[in-house]
């Protein structure tokens, strides 16, 4: 090999995230996805739009964090490859990505988001916190008025995936 080659191989070698990284993460994705709307079959179809929806994903990563990854040297190779573990038909990583992480999340939140909205008086009142406010209910309206309030939120978000509100006279409480 003469020293031209071994320099071009060099810089291959070097740059390879940069050189396979859009066609792992493009070129071929789209290719096979252009083939998968020319089937009939829809699990190839369901296979490149969950690649789509998690390659969205992981670009709005980049773009959200993008000066904290430009600190870490191995971000391309550790993206480059699981890229082409989301990719390759053979590990079907976008569908098991998608099954058990985004779409459990998505589907059926598990979790019940609680806000605490104060309403302040003014500017300089002190700020409550969740902990005051419930002990100010408990102390206003007893104990039992407040267990009913949370049997009912209880009720009403597992009946409902819609965003609900209380108000007391000083407070507002929303869960989701």
């Amino acid at each position: 090999m003469g020293s031209g080659t071994g320099n071009f191989l060099k810089v291959v070698l070097k740059n390879f995230d940069v050189i396979a990284g859009p066609v792992v993460s493009l070129v071929y994705p789209l290719y096979a996805s252009i083939r998968a709307i020319e089937t009939k079959s829809p699990i190839d179809d369901q296979q490149w739009l969950t690649y789509w929806v998690l390659y969205s994903m992981i670009t709005l990563f980049e773009l959200t964090f993008a000066k904290v990854i430009e600190w870490l040297p191995f971000w391309s190779y550790a993206k480059l490859i699981a890229t082409c573990w989301l990719v390759i038909p053979y590990f079907s990583g976008a569908a098991y990505v998608y099954e058990h992480f985004v779409r459990p999340f998505i589907v059926n939140p598990r979790t019940v988001n609680i806000w605490y909205v104060p309403r302040k008086k003014d500017i300089f009142s002190k700020p409550d916190d969740i902990i005051t406010a419930a002990e100010k209910y408990i102390e206003e309206h007893g104990p039992d008025a407040f267990e009913n309030i949370i049997n009912r939120a209880g009720k009403e978000s597992k009946s409902s995936s819609s965003s609900h509100t209380f108000i007391d006279e000083n407070h507002r409480y929303r869960y989701y």
